[in-house]
């Protein structure tokens, strides 16, 4: 009978690392700091408005591994790989090929609406429902917020 191997014991490579197998807080971060200079040191080889699309994400064997904006970002790294790959050893980094990958920047934050006004249908709605609670605070709750229906005089009502 043939035994099953889990799938999690084929990949060692890919996905998350036990914090053991890390190593300490200082050689993380010292990885860190020199992926970064690397990071400095290849972009500032590409043109600019290259430059500002895309990020180098890290060395995995002998693979330099880049980041872009989009896929049309990607394409022109990739074309410039005899560039960059010429820099990496200039600067004494052992690579024989680059990897792109289309990581799409996040949105931008947008401001949240700004609230409706309350019609005065609803706020009517509101006061006919705190007439019917017995409890004097819910009663409260309801009427107050039937107290910011839009009114004639409301800055909202001139504008619509």
């Amino acid at each position: 009978m043939q035994r099953v191997t889990p799938a999690t014991s084929r990949r060692r490579d890919n996905g998350p690392k036990s914090l053991v197998d890390c190593g300490s807080f200082a050689t993380l971060a010292q990885k860190a700091e020199s992926l970064e200079a690397l990071d400095r040191a290849l972009r500032q080889t590409l043109p600019s408005p290259l430059r500002e699309q895309v990020r180098f994400a890290n060395l995995r064997h002998d693979r330099l591994v880049f980041l872009a904006s989009s896929p049309g970002w990607a394409s022109r790294l990739r074309l410039m790989q005899t560039q960059i790959l010429a820099a990496a050893h200039a600067i004494g980094t052992r690579a024989s090929s680059v990897t792109v990958k289309v990581v799409p920047q996040p949105p931008a934050a947008t401001p949240p609406d700004r609230s409706k006004p309350l019609s005065p249908a609803a706020a009517a709605h509101l006061v006919a429902a705190a007439a019917s609670f017995t409890d004097p605070e819910l009663r409260a709750l309801f009427l107050e917020l039937a107290s910011f229906a839009e009114t004639a005089d409301s800055p909202a009502a001139d504008a619509g």
